[in-house]
């Protein structure tokens, strides 16, 4: 049988299971394009375009927009048009979910706990058994699962490790100080008691921002940066976001501010408000996250600044010249030598809005 090419629901972060489809954006008969966006699909976490991982020519469209489907299901078929169309549907009636596979890569559990300096962490460890760790550091009020497009992409050549850091997502809700060399030290303390070597650091907004401070206070910890959208390169900061994510406490205030977070707000989904509301309503967490913010960003400017003294380690910045929260303007304070990607209208979640670039440079800058 002649080379086919299957599209199936992706898997988007450690607890996605199934998918809806929402639109398919291309019809049959289509030439495919690497990177291209195939069909729109809704998990209980984000809505998202599926984007082509392989070329070829779109033969059928199987996925009906409205469904949900379990990971893995086969939802479209690409194929040489030299592939006669018995060979597809023969194709489609032995194509089998591929459930003992993914039920062995998942075999352990899906979160991990450390007890790092008096503070309980939970991290996921995903990917290779060997090589270079990839070391994942979400934003201010975010968690692990903020990189839920981009583990299983570095995780095929890489261990990739994604943090709770203290106060946020299932960590102990206490901070171990209101300063990034602070929460550094704590990152620091954790890789060190995972005995991990010098990781790959990646880090979002404030967790770019301490990823540059790890890198400062402890190089030998650190072999690499990959920063996105990343605080600790410019005094300006969105403080009305900040602020007002530290203060809400309903979906009404919740919904106007995460829609800052993206160029396009129809990304933030229900279950995405519901999922942060409910972080928001545990004790002690609005004032953790008030004294943060004012801690990082007193008078509303950024208190440090180490992004600008990163010169010498392999260092890629990339950012959305739409991001209402951190200015993209701030790449010009990037030191010489580093790899600065700058994607247009895309906003401040650069690496869901644009996961398969991302993705792309991130592998390309850690060598794997």
């Amino acid at each position: 049988m002649s080379a086919i090419t299957p599209i199936v629901m992706p898997k988007w972060g450690l607890s996605m299971s199934e998918g809806r489809v929402m639109a398919w954006l291309v019809e049959d008969g289509a030439d495919i394009e690497v990177g291209l966006p195939i069909l729109d699909v809704e998990t209980d976490k984000i809505a998202n375009a599926v984007e082509a991982p392989d070329p070829g020519l779109l033969r059928r469209r199987l996925a009906v927009e409205g469904e949900v489907y379990p990971v893995k299901a086969l939802l479209g078929v690409m194929a040489d048009a030299s592939v006669s169309e018995a060979e597809i549907d023969e194709y489609i009636a032995s194509y089998v979910l591929p459930a003992a596979e993914d039920e062995g890569a998942d075999a352990g559990p899906q979160y991990l706990w450390a007890e790092v300096q008096g503070f309980k962490l939970r991290y996921a460890r995903r990917g290779a058994e060997t090589g270079t760790p990839v070391l994942f550091l979400h934003g201010f009020g975010g968690d692990l699962d903020n990189w839920l497009f981009n583990l299983d992409a570095l995780g095929e050549a890489h261990p990739v490790l994604a943090l709770d850091l203290p106060g946020h997502g299932q960590s102990s809700p206490r901070l171990p100080g209101t300063g990034l060399a602070a929460l550094a030290g704590v990152v620091a303390a954790f890789l060190a008691q995972l005995d991990l070597g010098p990781v790959h650091v990646v880090g979002h907004s404030m967790g770019g921002a301490i990823a540059a401070q790890l890198a400062l206070d402890h190089p030998a910890a650190v072999r690499s940066l990959s920063l996105m959208a990343p605080a600790g390169f410019g005094p300006e900061i969105n403080v009305g976001y900040t602020g007002g994510f530290a203060r809400a406490s309903s979906k009404r205030e919740l919904k106007p501010l995460l829609e800052q977070l993206f160029q396009d707000p129809g990304l933030v989904s229900r279950q995405m408000i519901d999922d942060v509301l409910k972080y928001k309503r545990l004790d002690g967490i609005e004032d953790l996250l008030v004294a943060l913010n004012e801690g990082l960003f007193p008078g509303g400017t950024q208190a440090a600044l180490p992004g600008r003294a990163l010169a010498g380690k392999p260092l890629l910045v990339v950012w959305g010249a739409d991001d209402r929260i951190v200015p993209a303007a701030h790449a010009a304070h990037v030191p010489a030598g580093a790899t600065v990607e700058i994607f247009p209208a895309t906003g401040h979640m650069v690496m869901m809005e644009k996961a398969n670039e991302v993705n792309r440079l991130i592998r390309q800058h850690v060598g794997g």
